[in-house]
């Protein structure tokens, strides 16, 4: 199991950065502009050679509109090099950290734009749900950049893996429930959703690990059960759910 530390890049430094690059970049254009117009004098017909032009793209397109890469064919040589230089590695570990190791950096880092989650890296097709993948990473950026939508609802996630889009959600929801299946999947969420709980205090967010199965009708409601629902929970979503959201 892994501990990674993702930072949101939010700030107006960021911002101001990303537009001085934009800034540079459209000068650039006008220039290559102005200068492909002292070019295009010299040519006798621009829409001949626009349409020439769209003939080029359209021959570049496959039956579906998309854009077919042509690669270079390989060599034998070629093979015969990538075969080596790819060795085989096994990562090995060579230190099992304490149960505690991570409690004095815990209470160090409780920056606000800082996630952490404790994750797989490679799983077999049944705890695929143990790794981080891209979608949650989209949905979590659409969630951040579209926060006064979700303010203060009570939100269902479907499929919550690892939690990350969850806790996201859990700073400007009023209530979520994370609800995936497998009772050690769900203590690794449950694990990140209590590593990052000071997100979620400003707001006064509240996220809820439980255990949903889409193949079964009704909600587990055993109390034996470590993430099963108790009546008051299920009456509670169903009667203030108005987002229900899956990456994938």
């Amino acid at each position: 199991v892994f501990l990674s530390y993702f930072k949101l890049l939010w700030s107006t430094e960021d911002l101001a950065s990303g537009k001085h690059v934009r800034e540079i970049t459209t000068g650039r254009e006008q220039q290559s502009r102005s200068g492909d117009e002292l070019c295009d004098k010299d040519r006798s017909n621009p829409k001949e050679e626009g349409e020439l032009n769209s003939e080029g793209v359209e021959a570049l397109l496959d039956d579906d509109g998309d854009l077919e890469v042509v690669r270079r064919p390989q060599s034998a040589s070629d093979l015969q090099a990538e075969d080596l230089l790819r060795d085989i590695v096994c990562p090995v570990i060579l230190m099992k950290g304490k149960e505690d190791a991570f409690e004095d950096e815990e209470e160090d880092c409780t920056c606000s734009d800082v996630v952490k989650i404790e994750h797989t890296m490679a799983t077999p097709l049944e705890d695929v749900g143990k790794q981080v993948w891209r979608a949650a990473f989209l949905l979590a950026d659409h969630i951040l950049f579209q926060r006064d939508t979700f303010r203060g609802c009570s939100v269902l996630e479907l499929g919550g893996g690892t939690g990350i889009t969850s806790i996201i959600m859990g700073t400007v929801a009023k209530r979520v429930y994370c609800t995936d299946v497998g009772d050690d999947l769900l203590a690794m969420c449950e694990q990140n959703v209590a590593l990052n709980k000071h997100l979620m205090q400003p707001g006064g967010g509240e996220i809820k690990v439980k255990e949903l199965d889409w193949l079964k009708d009704e909600f587990c409601t055993d109390p034996e059960a470590p993430y099963s629902w108790s009546e008051e929970e299920i009456a509670d979503l169903l009667d203030h759910c108005s987002v229900i959201m899956a990456a994938d």
